[in-house]
């Protein structure tokens, strides 16, 4: 680490040099702000100490000039001329922290530790956020299709905007992905936070989103702050916006329209600075004429609309797609990179995939995770691919005797929720999802199959 002591104090600068070169510091020190500004821009200090008056300026000067073009530099600032205003300014113009001479060596080295901690913290979030950023531009969002290429003209127009954004497609089209291309596009500093409405229960939706006060409610030990406060300055992504009740859209259309949030329990409204995108696999225009969802927050959400094309409608992206989820898959399982024959190809292409690019890229991590050779194969992919998507034509052979026919497509339904469940790791929401279901409707089923515990479907029983 380099430290830059900046400071007309000759013993002083030979003093603090020593100190911290025993600390294991790679220490240069200068006499005036002329000669730390030559030093800064040679080496490139993580850490600078910095005298407030100085021959030719003030330290406060320096810090403002130097953040502008270097903002991970820390400085501390050091001074015989205390006063609360000085340290005021310090701090405002960037500085991490102020300490009065005399000062104790063991404080200043505990200073200095500090100055660096958050120096590592902060760039570690710099470091974070550019991966984020980098992960989330236009060009790692895969598509050629016009369909896709029209999208991606549309998001770029308007993530530098705050308008509000209604994303509509089926489930496993990408809808967070693109939501979140919006915000790491945009010139929000704040967090991306993101919530599921439909997997929440009611009560449990509005603490989650609003926050609630100690007491509030049976349960409600401390002060919970909500996710719109969570995403000041930020974005919140409500995902499955249809799945909410009438009554929980009345308590979302005041705070999307005025952007005031009051925590359950309290009487206390605060303002937030939030962009809301809202995504949704419904038709909410039939949701309205249902009456199931509110025109007024359908009006308030569809701000720019945005219709992400099911994978079936956009056939030209899938070699483009399995490209990127074998070098995904590969690198994460560790093994060299795979190729996929000709022929699973053509079976992958001719698949009409009902659950869009989430079914496509587990179906090539299972591919990967079962195929020992060096190229992807028929015998790896899973048999309802193979066919087409086609039920065999025995599944519909009628016994003289006849059937039950509601209780054998009951018994076929379980088969089907058995297996998502099974294959979402016994998450509903999930499975839900795949089975193109509501959350509300795969609970209901679920309880009347037997197919999760009872002490949870009687805890589904109060929620409802």
């Amino acid at each position: 680490m380099n430290l830059l002591i900046i400071d007309d104090e000759a013993s002083l600068r030979d003093f603090l040099t020593i100190v911290f070169e025993e600390e294991g510091w790679r220490v240069e020190s200068a006499p005036s702000l002329a000669d730390g500004r030559a030093a800064i821009q040679r080496t490139e200090p993580d850490v600078v100490l910095c005298d407030l008056m100085l021959p030719d300026g003030s330290g406060i000067d320096l810090i403002r000039d130097v953040k502008a073009a270097s903002p991970s530099i820390a400085f501390v600032m050091i001074t015989a001329h205390t006063s609360t205003r000085s340290a005021v300014e310090a701090l405002k113009a960037g500085a991490v922290d102020y300490i009065a001479k005399p000062f104790d060596i063991e404080e200043l080295k505990i200073v200095v530790r500090k100055a660096v901690e958050r120096k590592e913290l902060e760039d570690e979030n710099l470091h974070l956020r550019s991966a984020l950023e980098e992960r989330f531009t236009f060009a790692n969002i895969l598509g050629k299709s016009p369909k896709m290429q029209e999208i991606f003209g549309i998001i770029q127009r308007i993530a530098k905007t705050t308008s509000t954004v209604l994303i509509a497609g089926e489930s496993g089209t990408g809808k967070e992905l693109i939501a979140r291309a919006i915000h790491y596009n945009s010139d929000r500093r704040g967090k991306f936070v993101s919530i599921n409405c439909g997997a929440l229960p009611e009560t449990l939706l509005e603490s989650e989103l609003f926050g609630h006060e100690r007491g509030a409610f049976t349960g409600a030990v401390r002060d919970k702050r909500g996710l719109f406060h969570e995403a000041d300055r930020g974005t919140i992504f409500l995902d499955e916006i249809g799945e909410t009740s009438t009554a929980m859209q009345i308590k979302m259309l005041r705070v999307l329209q005025d952007r005031i949030v009051r925590k359950v329990g309290s009487n206390v409204e605060n303002e937030v600075d939030v962009r809301v995108i809202a995504a949704t696999n419904r038709d909410l225009s039939e949701s309205i004429r249902e009456g199931t969802f509110r025109e007024d927050l359908f009006y308030r959400i569809n701000v720019i609309p945005i219709t992400l094309p099911p994978l079936r409608q956009r056939k030209e992206d899938i070699p483009l797609l399995v490209d990127h989820f074998i070098e995904k898959f590969c690198s994460k399982m560790g093994v060299p990179r795979k190729k996929i024959s000709a022929d699973a190809m053509r079976s992958i292409e001719k698949y009409h995939w009902p659950g869009n690019v989430r079914e496509l890229e587990n179906v090539i991590e299972r591919m990967i995770a079962l195929e020992a050779s060096d190229v992807l194969t028929t015998k790896s992919l899973p048999e309802h691919v193979l066919l087409g998507g086609r039920i065999p034509d025995s599944t519909f052979d009628l016994p003289p005797e006849g059937i039950a026919l509601e209780e054998h497509l009951e018994a076929i339904a379980k088969v089907f929720m058995l297996k998502a469940l099974e294959r979402c790791g016994g998450v509903q929401t999930q499975a839900a999802e795949l089975l193109r279901m509501s959350f509300r409707s795969f609970r209901y089923y679920a309880k009347k199959y037997d197919l999760i515990p009872r002490a949870e479907a009687e805890d589904l029983v109060h929620d409802e």
